[in-house]
């Protein structure tokens, strides 16, 4: 009970600073100081977020359109989920194939001198250095922009991956082998669980890299999605839709990441002694 009562007053004490925020924001476009056309109100991209998120016709019962699909016809839906399907393709993408990788390197010292030099020369590059030949090799639409998310989930998966399993306890292993585990068993029961949380780490930020690809890459090769409609917002001057459009990208960020966190509380509970 009394952790229940210091969690809610933390968030309540988290809540104040933003309110205060847009309360001063609203005040100062209101007595004029800024103007709306640049910044505009907060109750003014409210206004433009509702109508973002709400069906653009108005309801025909004699229509084609069931009453659920029109509910479900918003530009701002119809954005968030291209959104999402993109940053998560590419996100498991770049996973599936960093991951082993990162296994194999952070296993094998051998593999680990053939590779790092090349992976050390790849890694600094911006994933967004890459937007030209991306579309050069897929075109516009969805492949470049998964490509470009892969690209950026790639690098912070596989080195996190390989630091985690370089970073296992020398004992463990030693242990294990002394008990007589093979090198596949050790690998399964040892190697991994113990790398888990750098691995987690390292997919947490893989999709925090992958989602910044993803926004750059809509405003460039595809023509839906959070960051294509801030850019057509920008061509109309829109200033409120483009904030509403960061606020969207916002809350899609903010939902998942506390997935991905409470996916990681879940598969660390033994790690941090909850089971």
């Amino acid at each position: 009970m009394a952790k229940a009562k210091v969690d809610f007053s933390t968030r309540i004490k988290g809540i104040w600073v933003p309110i205060l925020v847009v309360a001063v924001w609203e005040i100062v476009v209101r007595m004029g100081w800024v103007n709306p056309q640049v910044l505009p109100a907060p109750s003014a991209v409210i206004t433009r977020w509702y109508q973002y998120l709400m069906p653009m016709e108005p309801f025909d019962p004699e229509g084609t359109m069931s009453r659920a699909e029109w509910i479900f016809s918003g530009e701002l839906l119809h954005d968030l989920w291209a959104s999402f399907y993109r940053v998560l393709l590419g996100c498991v993408i770049g996973g599936v194939l960093a991951l082993p990788l990162g296994l194999v390197m952070g296993a094998s010292q051998k593999v680990y001198d053939y590779m790092n030099p090349l992976v050390q020369v790849l890694r600094p590059i911006p994933p967004i250095a890459y937007i030209p030949l991306a579309i050069l090799w897929f075109g516009l639409g969805n492949p470049p922009a998964v490509f470009l998310i892969a690209l950026g989930a790639f690098f912070p998966i596989l080195m996190n991956t390989i630091v985690g399993v370089r970073a296992v306890d020398s004992i463990y292993i030693r242990a294990a082998r002394n008990m007589g585990a093979g090198s596949f068993l050790m690998f399964r029961k040892i190697i991994v669980p113990a790398a888990m949380p750098y691995i987690l780490s390292g997919v947490r930020i893989g999709i925090g890299t992958g989602f910044i690809c993803m926004i750059v890459a809509e405003m460039i090769a595809v023509n839906s999605g959070l960051g294509y409609r801030i850019l057509e917002a920008r061509e109309y001057f829109w200033s409120d839709k483009i904030i509403a459009g960061m606020f969207s990208i916002g809350l899609l960020g903010l939902a998942i990441d506390t997935v991905v966190d409470k996916l990681n509380n879940h598969l660390l509970r033994w790690h941090r002694g909850l089971e």
